[in-house]
C-alpha cells in the first residue's frame, strides 16, 4: 500500500486558461442545481413527517423558536435546536404544517445539494485535477447518505453537508492557510455541537486536534487560538439555547441517554454491547458506499501510521477520530428497543459516509495497480471482519427482532429483500460492486483521452471510475424515487381546527406526537380526566377510548383507534 496513500506526491495541474477557469463557476452552480432538482423530483409527494418522534421534535423545537405554540415533548430524546435554528424562519412564512413541511423539505434538498461543490473542494485538496474533481464529485453527490435524508425534517440532512465544509476548513487551517479557515472551523463545530450529540464528538475531536497542532506548531498560536475561540464561542451559545429549549418543551425530563451511555462504558457487558454496536456501523457504513469508504479508511490507517508532519496525516487522524466516536458513542447511548437496527445501524455514520467516499475515490484514482487492488481487498476485509463481528454478538436476535425498513434503505437495495434484513446478500452484492468499482479505476483509459500526459490521462480514468460508481447510485436513486403519488384517505388521526387542546396522558405516542405537529395555533395540554375536572378555556380533548362518558358539558364529536374526542365549545 505505499503507493497508494493520498499525501504521495504528485505534480500539480497545469496552467488552467482563463475560459477554462471562468466555466468552473459555471459548471459547479449547474451540477448544484441538477442536484437540487432530483431531490425536489424524489421528494414531490412527501407532505409530512414520517420518521417520528424525531422529525415532530425538530419541528416542534423550530415552531418554538420561532415565536410559536410549543409542546411537552417530556419523556423524549432531545431534539437539539442547532438544526431547528435553520427551520425556524420557515415558521415566520407559514405556520400551515403541509407547507412548512414542504418547504422543509425543499431546505434540506438545497443543503444535501451542496455537499457537490463542496464535495469537488474537498477533492482538490486531495490533489486532484479540476476535470476528475468535477465529474466524481457530481457522482458522490448522488450516494444514498445525501439522498436518504434530504428531504426529511432531520438533521441527517444538513449534517453530510457540514462535515464536508468542516474538513475544508480545518484542512486549509492546518495548510497555514490563515486565521479565517480556523474561525470556519471552529463556528462549524460549535454549530455541530448544538445539533447533535455525533457534534459533540466533532467538537471534542476539534479541539483535541487544534491543541495538538498548536503544541506541535504547525499552526501558528493566533490562528489555532481563534479557531479554538469561535468554537467556544459556537458551541457557548448553543449550549444556552440548548437549556431554554429544553426547559420550555421538555418540562418533566427527557430521556437520559447520557446516563445510557456512561452505564455502558463502565460495564464489561456495556462495553461489549457498544463495540459490537460501532462494528455492526463500521459494516453499515462500508456496505452502503459499495465498498469505496471502505477503501478510504484503510487509505487513511496508511497515511496514519506513517511518520512525518503531512497535513494529510493530521487529517486522517481526525477523520478517523470522528468515525470511531461517533460510532462508539452512539452505540453506547441507543437504548435496547429490541428492532434489529440496533446491532447494525447507517444513520450516525450517514454523515461522514461521502467524505470517507471521496477519500476512496481520490485514492482508488492516484494508486497503482496493486496498491489499489490491495486497498480494495483491505476494504473487503474491512467489511467481512466488522459485519461478523456485529452479527456474533447480535446472534439471532438479528432475525427475532423488530425490523424496520426505514433503518435499512442501501441494504435493503443491495440485497432486494425488503421485509427482513440480509446481511449476506447485502455483503455480497456491496463486494460485486467493489469488485467492479475497482476494475474500473484500474482502466488506464487509453485513447480515453486526447490530452498527453498524467494529468489528461488521470481525468480520463476519472470518467471511467464515475460512471462505475454512477451505476448504482442512479439505480439506488431510482428504486428510492416514489413511482406513483400515495393514496389519499383518512389518516385515522383527530381533525382538529381551532381552540384550546388538551390531551389525555393515557393517548398512544403515535397519536399524540402527529397531534402536536398538526394543532400549529395553540401549545397541546396534557390532561388527566380520570383525576380530576378539566381545566377551563379548553375546546376540544382527545381522550383514551378507556376514559368512557365525557363530564358534563362536554360531548363526543368523533372517534377512531385508540383516541375519542370531546368538545365544549
Amino acid at each position: 500500500m505505499q503507493t497508494s496513500v493520498i499525501d504521495r506526491p504528485v505534480a500539480g495541474p497545469p496552467p488552467v486558461s482563463r475560459s477554462r477557469a471562468a466555466r468552473l463557476p459555471w459548471l459547479l452552480a449547474g451540477g448544484w442545481l441538477a442536484h437540487l432538482l432530483l431531490r425536489l423530483w424524489m421528494f414531490r409527494y412527501h407532505a409530512g413527517p414520517v420518521a417520528n418522534p424525531d422529525e415532530i421534535g425538530y419541528l416542534l423545537a423550530a415552531r418554538w423558536l420561532a415565536g410559536g405554540p410549543g409542546g411537552d415533548y417530556s419523556g423524549s430524546t432531545f431534539y437539539q435546536a442547532g438544526y431547528p435554528l435553520l427551520l425556524a424562519p420557515i415558521y415566520w412564512l407559514s405556520t400551515d404544517p403541509v407547507t412548512v413541511y414542504r418547504l422543509v423539505s425543499g431546505l434540506g434538498a438545497v443543503a444535501s445539494a451542496s455537499a457537490f461543490p463542496l464535495a469537488y473542494l474537498l477533492l482538490r485538496r486531495l490533489a486532484l485535477g479540476r476535470r476528475a474533481a468535477l465529474v466524481l464529485a457530481f457522482v458522490a453527490g448522488l450516494a444514498p447518505s445525501l439522498l436518504v435524508f434530504s428531504g426529511l425534517a432531520l438533521v441527517d440532512a444538513v449534517l453530510p453537508t457540514l462535515v464536508l465544509g468542516w474538513l475544508i476548513a480545518l484542512h486549509d487551517l492546518v495548510t497555514r492557510r490563515g486565521v479565517v479557515p480556523g474561525v470556519v472551523a471552529g463556528l462549524l463545530s460549535g454549530l455541530a455541537m448544538a445539533m447533535h450529540m455525533r457534534g459533540a464528538i466533532l467538537f471534542g475531536v476539534f479541539v483535541v486536534g487544534v491543541l495538538g497542532v498548536l503544541v506541535s506548531r504547525r499552526v501558528s498560536p493566533r490562528a489555532g487560538l481563534w479557531a479554538l475561540g469561535a468554537a467556544a464561542v459556537a458551541g457557548g451559545a448553543g449550549m444556552l439555547v440548548n437549556a431554554r429549549l429544553k426547559a420550555a418543551l421538555y418540562p418533566s425530563g427527557t430521556k437520559d441517554l447520557s446516563g445510557l451511555a456512561l452505564e455502558r462504558m463502565t460495564s464489561l457487558e456495556g462495553q461489549a454491547r457498544s463495540l459490537a454496536g460501532a462494528a455492526g456501523q463500521i459494516w453499515y457504513l462500508v456496505t452502503a458506499t459499495w465498498g469505496v469508504a471502505g477503501i478510504g479508511i484503510v487509505a487513511a490507517l496508511v497515511v496514519l501510521v506513517r511518520r512525518g508532519g503531512s497535513p494529510y496525516r493530521v487529517m486522517a487522524g481526525v477523520s478517523l477520530a470522528l468515525t470511531l466516536g461517533i460510532a462508539y458513542a452512539s452505540s453506547a447511548a441507543l437504548p435496547d428497543e429490541h428492532r434489529v437496527g440496533n446491532y447494525a445501524y447507517g444513520r450516525y455514520l450517514a454523515c461522514v459516509a461521502v467524505a470517507w467516499t471521496l477519500v476512496g475515490l481520490a485514492a482508488l484514482l492516484r494508486s497503482r495497480r496493486r496498491a489499489a487492488l490491495a486497498g480494495a481487498s483491505a476494504s473487503a476485509g474491512l467489511l467481512a471482519l466488522s459485519g461478523g463481528l456485529a452479527a456474533w454478538y447480535a446472534g439471532d436476535r438479528l432475525t427475532r427482532y423488530h425490523y424496520i425498513a426505514f433503518d435499512f434503505p442501501e441494504t435493503a437495495f443491495l440485497s432486494g429483500v425488503r421485509d427482513r434484513f440480509d446481511p449476506v446478500g447485502a455483503s455480497i452484492a456491496a463486494l460485486v460492486l467493489l469488485a467492479a468499482i475497482t476494475a474500473a479505476a484500474l482502466v488506464r483509459a487509453k485513447g480515453l483521452s486526447r490530452q498527453k500526459g498524467p494529468i489528461g490521462k488521470r481525468a480520463a480514468g476519472a470518467l471511467v471510475l464515475a460512471f462505475a460508481l454512477a451505476v448504482p447510485n442512479v439505480a439506488f436513486a431510482a428504486d428510492l424515487a416514489p413511482k406513483s403519488a400515495p393514496a389519499g384517505g383518512n389518516d385515522g388521526l383527530p381533525r382538529l381546527t381551532h381552540g384550546r387542546v388538551g390531551l389525555d396522558t393515557r393517548v398512544k405516542w403515535n397519536i399524540w406526537v402527529h397531534l402536536i405537529h398538526r394543532v400549529h395555533w395553540t401549545a397541546v395540554e396534557r390532561v388527566r380526566p380520570a383525576e380530576g375536572p378539566l381545566p377551563e378555556g379548553l375546546c376540544t380533548v382527545v381522550a383514551a377510548p378507556e376514559a368512557g362518558a365525557p363530564p358534563a358539558g362536554w360531548k363526543v364529536t368523533a372517534q377512531g383507534q385508540g383516541w375519542v374526542t370531546w368538545t365544549a365549545c
